[in-house]
């Protein structure tokens, strides 16, 4: 079993009959709709959503009671990846471009499991790429306050395309290197014009479950005030 698919199943653990899930995206998350999937067969009852066109198809294929957002109007728990985290559970997520979706989905859940492999695990934010989404509209006067920010950003790209997400916007990676205060980069990146979500998940995750490659887990709970 790989590190990404032995923290993936243990969070599925906490997966209880009745409950409302939001089902994150990318490489770690595909394990945990995998093992939702298999649970499901056995008999287990959920209703869940999904952040991403990707997650919402394997999890039908696989007999994941998909609903509408408007039918809930809250999820127990989401469990999804990151791209990288902290100590304190301050993340950088949104490699896979669903980092609005995943926002929203993980916003109004009573809880948030992150999971992830032992290399996502670091002491500072900001040597992944921060992918911020942003409207086409004017995309390159916001590229230019972004950069203001003491970042390199560069708009994603498929193939020789522009890169666009689900929402049908842009992404521009910001490649900050170090980002020592957070909370305050997400607040100044949301005040920019044309700005739509970014990366940064601050006192959002409840937990991580961080799989190494020695086969063991570590679990990291969120600190009080965080």
């Amino acid at each position: 079993m790989n590190v990404k698919q032995l923290a993936a199943e243990k969070a599925v653990e906490f997966v209880k009959d009745g409950m409302k899930i939001g089902l994150g995206t990318g490489s770690t998350a595909y394990w945990a709709i995998n093992k939702l999937g298999e649970r499901v067969s056995e008999g287990l009852k959920i209703t869940a959503v999904a952040t991403s066109r990707a997650s919402e198809e394997q999890a039908r294929e696989l007999g994941i009671p998909i609903v509408a957002f408007g039918d809930i109007d809250s999820l127990d728990l989401t469990i999804d990846g990151a791209d990288e985290l902290d100590s304190s559970l301050q993340l950088i997520k949104g490699g896979g471009g669903a980092l609005l979706r995943e926002k929203i989905v993980a916003s109004n859940s009573t809880r948030m499991i992150v999971i992830a492999d032992e290399s996502k695990v670091v002491n500072t934010l900001g040597k992944f790429p921060l992918p911020v989404e942003i409207v086409p509209f004017a995309w390159e006067w916001t590229v230019a306050e972004l950069a203001k920010l003491g970042c390199n950003p560069e708009l994603r790209r498929s193939g020789e395309e522009l890169y666009k997400t689900d929402n049908g916007n842009y992404i521009a990676d910001c490649r900050f290197e170090v980002i020592e205060f957070a909370p305050k980069l997400a607040l100044t990146i949301q005040s920019i014009p044309g700005v739509v979500e970014h990366g940064l998940f601050i006192g959002i995750a409840a937990m991580a479950i961080v799989g190494k490659k020695d086969g063991s887990i570590e679990i990291i709970e969120a600190k009080p005030g965080n």
